[in-house]
């Protein structure tokens, strides 16, 4: 039997997240998975969907006209087409990112959609990566004390993160490297590139790019098999603190002759 069709509020119970902030951390990780495979059309419809599930984390139950009016005023009549838009949702389903059920009226007459968001599997890390997860210890009859506790100290998951590293960034990486160590070792990465580019007190953009670079490093692994993913993470933080860097310069108003003595100088300190 359909679902009655009425405010969003009375769909509650359908909400995979205990508040925005989570629902927002597993968008990202949806996005820095499968954005690629949507049209930039399809992108802007999705967005402003999740725009419509905020009120109740995860779920919508916006009509599609509704939708693509708020389109057409944000972008000054520029919109997206309803076809547009009924592919993205499409998509969407075949990937996993929303399921959806439909409504009817109290005659029975169909009403819009109910769009649940689902919440990014645990057991989402790239197939083609080989994980450079702890080695684990066998426990045996003799000696149990000491072994579990090697084994704790090897194997703790994310809620054992240290209170060092930014809440959303653990969020982020956890559901592809669960272990504290990993997430720790991640963000060590992005402190020593921060420190190196003097940007480590400024906290708000370090988070932001260290998020940027690891959504980068995920996309990579889902096209090319990476060895050693903690460098190539490197690799990427470390090139947005320079474009940072750079995009200072000129906010500054430096010449590029400066901007060039500027960071001669900077990297040989």
């Amino acid at each position: 039997m359909n679902l009655k069709s009425g405010s969003v509020n009375q769909f509650e119970q359908f909400s995979q997240f205990k508040d925005l902030q989570e629902f927002n951390a597993h968008l990202e990780m949806w996005l820095a998975v499968y954005k690629i495979k949507f049209s930039k059309g399809e992108l802007v419809g999705l967005k402003r969907l999740i725009r419509f599930a905020a009120k109740v984390p995860g779920v919508s139950n916006a009509k599609i006209g509704t939708v693509l009016k708020a389109i057409h005023a944000e972008y000054s009549g520029n919109g997206i087409s309803r076809s547009t838009f009924k592919r993205m949702i499409a998509k969407a389903i075949s990937l996993g990112i929303f399921t959806v059920h439909e409504t009817e009226r109290k005659n029975g007459s169909q009403s819009s959609n109910l769009y649940v968001f689902n919440r990014f599997p645990q057991s989402g890390p790239p197939k083609k990566e080989k994980m450079d997860h702890p080695k684990t210890i066998n426990l045996s009859k003799t000696n149990n004390h000491q072994k579990i506790t090697k084994r704790n100290e090897t194997e703790l998951d994310y809620r054992f993160t240290s209170d060092r590293v930014p809440r959303a960034f653990t969020e982020l990486v956890q559901y592809f490297f669960p272990e504290a160590k990993q997430i720790e070792e991640f963000w060590k990465m992005t402190a020593i590139a921060a420190y190196k580019h003097n940007c480590e007190q400024n906290v708000n953009v370090v988070q932001d790019l260290a998020i940027q670079a690891f959504q980068q490093l995920i996309r990579k692994m889902k096209t090319s098999s990476i060895a050693r993913p903690i460098a190539y993470f490197y690799g990427i933080v470390t090139k947005k603190f320079e474009e940072q860097y750079y995009e200072e310069l000129y906010e500054m108003g430096f010449s590029a002759y400066e901007k060039d003595v500027f960071a001669e100088f900077f990297y040989k300190k």
